[in-house]
């Protein structure tokens, strides 16, 4: 059902290339000055024996004791080994479900991530990622954009909407750079014409939504369009509760009708701001498809058993009354393309390719400023890390101080 729906959303990808050759050396990809490692690895070096560190910290566990954010640092620091990288997974997830677990570093979540990448282990990231609160892993901008990029860089483009998803979900679209990743990577997926679930469509159209909302222009505008179609389709066929639950999104029915009022804001506007041609195909496919499905569940009302019984007790009478409105919807629809074609503010360029373009236009440009600031936060994250140490070494030199206090103390007391 979905691939016929997104049918017309990617037709346009499948045509002749219509971006420049300079496009073709793929410049959209994050550069190799962004995905290097110098910067990383040019930090003062902790060097430390796993074995050795997974005996410590066993030990600690066993005597129900608190291990510190800095002995797990250490240990995703000093991975140097796919292997390891299952080990300090477990050590992770021990540390999340210990009495320390809000001081996980945010160092070590970047750390995690490079270490993952680097060692083959990117499906990893992934499932701590996706599974973030079970292992702790919220990772900032950055560290999102080199996951994200990745997997765009191989073509696995349903893998990295899924890290756009988390995105999302912790709404880190601050950075441009991750605004044009995330779009990149979710009009390339759409292009794959992919057949999508109904929770999966609820969190493209989220991620589509949101990431969109950070756009003004005609990519952000069609985003927006089909984040709220992909909703609405949500909305129409399982009632708002299966839309908003879990995610950052505007907890009021009427997800179609804001698509229509993206499409209003646009024939309104003054400029240049467009709608991509397929963007607008997909809601005209998307309001004929629920309409006859909508229908063909009317005339089978009084033929229902369970399993039309349990879908109505998700959908109430606001859902109902949302789905009444379809007709309106569909006549809206058409007087707004109306509009749109004679004022010729429709794009016939695909939403991949606007997507595209803009990345090639602006990247570079966010990506300076990525890194200036990357480089300060290294810089930042290594004096906290400094701090801790001579905080540990003080409380140890404390530790053993009172130690040799209780001993000088009990041969005292002994030779009395």
């Amino acid at each position: 059902m979905a691939s016929s729906v997104l049918k017309r959303c990617v037709t346009a990808a499948v045509k002749v290339n219509r971006l420049s050759s300079s496009f073709s050396a793929r410049r959209w990809l994050l550069s190799a000055a962004y995905t290097d490692t110098k910067v990383w690895e040019a930090k003062e070096k902790d060097h430390q024996n796993l074995a050795e560190l997974a005996a410590s910290m066993e030990r600690i566990y066993e005597r129900n004791l608190p291990v510190s954010s800095l002995t797990v640092s250490r240990f995703v620091d000093n991975i140097s080994s796919r292997e390891e990288i299952d080990q300090a997974e477990y050590y992770l997830y021990k540390f999340r479900h210990s009495p320390n677990c809000w001081y996980l570093r945010d160092w070590t979540v970047h750390s995690w991530i490079r270490q993952c990448l680097k060692y083959g282990a990117r499906e990893k990231a992934l499932y701590t990622l996706k599974n973030k609160v079970q292992y702790g892993i919220f990772p900032d901008d950055f560290t999102f954009n080199l996951l994200i990029d990745a997997y765009i860089k191989d073509g696995d483009f349903k893998n990295a909407c899924s890290v756009v998803e988390e995105v999302m979900l912790q709404e880190a679209f601050n950075l441009p750079s991750t605004q044009f990743l995330s779009l990149y990577a979710l009009g390339s997926y759409l292009a794959t014409r992919p057949q999508l679930t109904l929770s999966e469509e609820r969190a493209l159209g989220a991620s589509l939504l949101i990431c969109g909302l950070t756009q003004g222009n005609t990519v952000g505008l069609s985003a927006q369009l089909l984040g709220n179609a992909l909703l609405g389709k949500v909305e129409i066929l399982e009632g708002i509760h299966a839309v908003f639950r879990g995610m950052p999104l505007y907890w009021a029915h009427g997800y179609l009708g804001r698509a229509l009022d993206v499409i209003e804001r646009v024939a309104a506007a003054s400029g240049d701001v467009k709608l991509s041609k397929d963007a607008l195909d997909y809601m005209s496919e998307l309001l004929q498809e629920l309409s006859s499905t909508t229908d063909s569940d009317t005339s089978g009302e009084e033929s229902g058993g369970e399993e039309e019984e349990r879908k109505e007790d998700t959908v109430d009478e606001d859902d109902q009354a949302e789905r009444a409105k379809l007709p309106q919807y569909a006549s809206r629809f058409k007087e707004l393309i109306s509009q749109l074609e004679s004022q010729g503010k429709v794009d016939s360029a695909s939403f991949q390719d606007l997507v595209s373009a803009m990345a090639q236009q602006n990247l570079a440009a966010a990506e300076k400023l990525d890194l200036e600031q990357y480089k300060s936060r290294v810089q930042a994250w290594e004096a906290e890390k400094k701090q801790l140490i001579r905080r540990e070494k003080e409380m140890r030199e404390k530790a053993e101080q009172e130690r040799q206090e209780r001993l000088a103390a009990k041969a005292a007391a002994q030779q009395a």
